[in-house]
């Protein structure tokens, strides 16, 4: 399998698109204005205390509250927090943790008893704000790298369950056992299988070295106050899925792609060579047919082939999906095309939950079968499909009503990508213009830049319909332009742009707007 990563960079933020043999698997944006990501830390200021929730409001500089519930807090609270308030108030100035901890708290306490108002409280965002929610805390603190996850007041060592070696379990825990300092716990993950003592030594090092800069910034530290903050989206994607099927990262912003480089050299300098600057004057997300896919696969239908299709509904509790043959076409018996047509289907769902990055309850709705054997298909095929979903999830079998339960893990909003597009003609208002005046328009502005403005070479940019109506034909209307402005005009189709939509564009792929 081939895959690729293609990074777009706007003035607005980073599109960064994953590829699998050139399909989009999924897709993040890296907003520029967003300040509060899953994995920074902070150091917050108790609000309220909610007794009935068993849990308290977290000032952390946010417009909304962080929400911390007391089973989200360290067992090694009593321990954690007074090294906390000792480093704040300069009482400790090591970063070294003693593996003397206090007594555990009880699984059964009150958060009342555990926090007050105004306390000072180090704490990690573990859910992005989504809807009218603030961001989910927890307080206890892990930093994570590429094969291993560093937990400080903690002795236990765990490995990825994803693992099945137990022979390869047992040498690895053995390893980290052999390197682990005292007063942290490690958990170590999927991708350090078969990984040799020296990598995962660097890797902790490196996990070593922030948890020192967290020390550094708590000792000035008022609250509330950013004490360090996760990696960028581009990295932290990098850190946990760059592997051995990786052929290609394309970027199209220079400083970017030196900053990757620097990066992929730190976590596998073998990668460095697959780095690529994106060149020429077509966008990036349409020279890899990403701006198509992402049309077809954000809508509330996505088409399956032979028409059938997908509905998919979000809605504040759930995300619903449902299965539909549509006019396909019945040559076998109706449990062999309801079952060819939910095979399908659960691959695009696997495919969607990844896309969308949809979490929390997702219900299925397949076309009914009678066959158990072909139940146990469905939920195999959703099984194997779900394996390369780095996203916690649990899938429950096909209900007696063709219902299928899917739980999710959410730390982020669900991906929504606006398919509909303003009426190019009435640009929302209701009111039409005349749209067989835009050749008109067009050519009237292409006059103004050659004739009165001089300017040299000229593209202009359209829609891939007006771009097939200015272009083809033996005397097409681009030909009338070269024989009027004495002046070859390039044409350039655009799959994002509206129908009546066109921008000029000059020879150092500048805009030229009138």
């Amino acid at each position: 399998m081939k895959s690729e990563l293609i990074i777009d960079s706007q003035s607005s933020g980073i599109t960064i698109a994953l590829l699998n043999d050139g399909r989009l698997m999924e897709l993040h944006k890296d907003s520029l204005d967003s300040d509060i990501a899953v994995g920074d830390i902070y150091l917050g200021k108790v609000k309220k205390i909610n007794a009935s929730l068993n849990a308290a409001f977290v000032d952390v500089g946010y417009e909304k509250d962080g929400f911390l519930h007391y089973l989200d807090i360290t067992p090694k609270y009593n321990t954690f927090s007074n090294f906390i308030k000792q480093t704040i108030s300069g009482k400790v100035r090591s970063p070294k943790i003693e593996e003397k901890f206090l007594e555990d708290i009880s699984k059964e306490g009150k958060i009342e008893d555990l926090l007050k108002s105004k306390q000072n409280l180090l704490v990690q965002v573990s859910k992005e704000p989504i809807s009218t929610k603030g961001p989910r805390l927890n307080a206890e603190i892990s930093l994570a790298g590429r094969y291993l996850i560093l937990v400080p007041f903690s002795s236990r060592i765990s490995v990825s369950q994803k693992i099945k070696d137990f022979d390869e379990k047992k040498r690895l825990k053995r390893l980290v056992d052999s390197i682990r300092p005292k007063g942290f716990g490690v958990i170590v993950r999927t991708i350090a299988k078969d990984k040799k003592v020296a990598d995962l030594h660097t890797d902790l090092n490196n996990l070593l070295r922030k948890w020192n800069a967290t020390h550094a910034k708590l000792q000035k530290a008022k609250a509330p106050a950013k004490i360090i903050g996760e990696q960028n989206r581009i990295n932290t994607l990098l850190r946990d899925i760059l592997n051995d099927s990786f052929n290609t990262i394309v970027v199209n912003d220079k400083d970017i792609l030196q900053e990757l480089k620097d990066f992929v050299i730190s976590l596998a300098p073998d990668k460095a060579n697959i780095l690529k600057l994106h060149q020429g004057k077509e966008e990036i997300f349409e020279k890899y047919n990403i701006t198509k896919q992402i049309k077809g696969s954000f809508g509330k239908n996505v088409s399956l082939s032979k028409g059938a299709y997908l509905v998919i509904e979000h809605t504040e509790a759930m995300h619903v999906v449902d299965v539909n043959s549509g006019n396909r076409s019945k040559e076998e018996s109706q449990e062999a095309n309801a079952l060819e047509v939910n095979l399908m289907a659960a691959k695009e769902i696997a495919r969607q939950l990844r896309l969308r990055d949809m979490g929390g309850i997702i219900a299925i709705d397949f076309i009914d079968l009678k066959d158990s054997e072909n139940r146990k298909k469905i939920l195999q095929c959703v099984i194997q499909e779900m394996k390369s979903d780095r996203a916690k999830h649990s899938i429950l079998p096909l209900s007696k009503f063709g219902v299928m339960e899917i739980t999710r893990q959410r730390v982020r909003p669900a991906m929504k990508i606006k398919t509909l597009e303003t009426c190019p003609s009435c640009l929302g208002t209701g009111k039409v213009r005349s749209s067989v005046l835009l050749i008109d328009e067009i050519e009237d502005k292409l006059n103004y830049f050659i004739n009165d403005n001089k300017s040299d070479e000229i593209t202009i940019c359209v829609h891939p319909y007006v771009y097939s109506h200015i272009t083809k034909g033996l005397t097409s209307i681009r030909m009338n332009w070269f024989a009027k402005f004495k002046k070859w005009v390039k044409i350039r189709p655009m799959t994002s742009y509206g129908f009546l939509e066109y921008r000029f564009f000059n020879s150092s792929d500048d805009e030229i707007i009138l």
